[in-house]
């Protein structure tokens, strides 16, 4: 693809972040969801599941996507926006690996960070010409990520009013809805394993 036509930050994290945390986004069911917000813990509930691999994503309209504005299905009817330390974040990157099309053992799933890179989604979740990262982690070092969690936030009631805005025609007010997101920072070694300056042959 000639360089003149490659969009500008192909690959970037964006997120909500400050100076000490970043937020990532998971959708769950009651059963899970409603006692992680109140005791402040996924494992609250039985229900949570510590033998797959957890997908966490940093951007709010990949997670609206994903769930359908949290519509899409019962186990994906609550969205929570989950607070994670900058440091967290960071190391679970630093054992990363890009997705790239090999299948994985078991052992290998159970074991390892595993990097997405999807086309983002608009306000109404169309494809975007750029990508945003999902983040899958290995059930043996999902104990690394809970540890790191600082805040759970149930943001459902966000979403679905995003998605009447949107059934109202009333883009512009539904913008209001969502969160500011900023490019987060990264060293240009983990910028590099993450293979964020690779431009997929088709944008979309």
């Amino acid at each position: 693809m000639p360089q003149s036509i490659i969009p500008p930050a192909y690959r970037q994290i964006r997120a909500v972040y400050d100076d000490e945390t970043i937020t990532v986004y998971q959708a769950y069911n009651s059963e899970i969801a409603i006692p992680a917000v109140a005791q402040q813990s996924l494992t609250a509930s039985p229900a949570f599941q510590l033998d797959r691999m957890t997908w966490v994503k940093p951007s709010f309209m990949w997670m609206m996507y994903r769930s359908g504005y949290s519509y899409k299905e019962p186990r994906q009817a609550h969205i929570l926006a989950i607070k994670i330390t900058r440091q967290s974040f960071e190391a679970l990157l630093r054992q990363s690996s890009v997705k790239e099309g090999r299948a994985l053992t078991s052992e290998e799933k159970s074991n390892s960070v595993r990097i997405q890179w999807d086309p983002e989604r608009s306000i109404r979740i169309e494809k975007l010409p750029y990508r945003s990262i999902q983040i899958g982690i290995g059930s043996k070092i999902c104990s690394q990520y809970l540890s790191g969690i600082v805040e759970i936030q149930d943001i459902t009631e966000t979403a679905r009013k995003l998605k009447s805005l949107l059934d109202e025609e009333k883009d512009e007010d539904a913008k209001l809805l969502l969160p500011t997101e900023k490019v987060y920072p990264l060293p240009e070694e983990l910028r590099s394993s993450l293979k964020m300056d690779v431009v997929d042959e088709c944008l979309v």
